[in-house]
């Protein structure tokens, strides 16, 4: 991970360097999920938590129409496992797209795939029972009492596309499929992995 942290900050460093590189900022809503499987080998997709996708971009030149689009961003994303259990959680995220952006219309599409890194801010696990409700802070060592506790850590694979006009106004959508099972213990087989899309609008400059 350190490796790719530092090689992303090269990129940006010759982006920077050669005056061509493109930042911008970027928000809209995060629609997510998770597909978990129990100890039992049972596997279910939660039903949908809102969050927020927000932060700042930059398009690094590598060739005419390509890039690679990165930045630094928060990402809330969670799961409905079902009336009486919902999880929340907070990242910090790094895409790694390479991009595809060819002149059409009076702007330019924008088309790119890539992998991801996220660390875990915050999260929690919120459970109902009758008129009794309880909370467990996901990426902490309480959660281990119902067998919650999440890694912070967080990959995978990421799709972007969208719209960027000429005047710098972008509209565009997103999709998250995580790679890395992030429950805490899986000596038991379970597994966890986060998956998400969204809508986004943005300013690029």
């Amino acid at each position: 991970m350190k490796k790719v942290l530092l090689s992303v900050a090269a990129l940006m460093i010759a982006g920077i360097t050669f005056g061509q590189t493109k930042f911008g900022i970027v928000a809209g809503p995060n629609f997510s999920s998770a597909t978990v499987k129990n100890a039992a080998g049972h596997k279910e997709t939660g039903d949908l938590v809102v969050g927020l996708r927000a932060g700042v971009t930059a398009d690094l030149p590598l060739a005419d129409e390509f890039y690679i689009g990165t930045g630094l961003l928060y990402a809330g994303k969670g799961n409905k496992a079902n009336d009486n259990l919902k999880t929340t959680l907070s990242y910090l995220q790094l895409p790694i797209n390479f991009l595809f952006k060819p002149e059409v219309g009076a702007g330019w599409l924008n088309l790119g795939a890539g992998p991801y890194l996220a660390y875990g801010l915050g999260g929690k696990h919120k459970g109902t029972v009758g008129n009794v409700t309880a909370e467990w802070k996901a990426f902490d060592d309480e959660s281990t009492i119902i067998g919650g506790k999440l890694k912070r850590f967080d990959a995978g694979v990421g799709i972007v596309a969208g719209y960027e006009m000429k005047a710098g106004l972008y509209l565009g959508i997103n999709a998250d499929l995580g790679l890395v099972n992030v429950y805490d213990n899986t000596d038991n087989d379970r597994s966890w992995r986060n998956t998400s899309f969204g809508v986004s609008v943005g300013y690029k400059f």
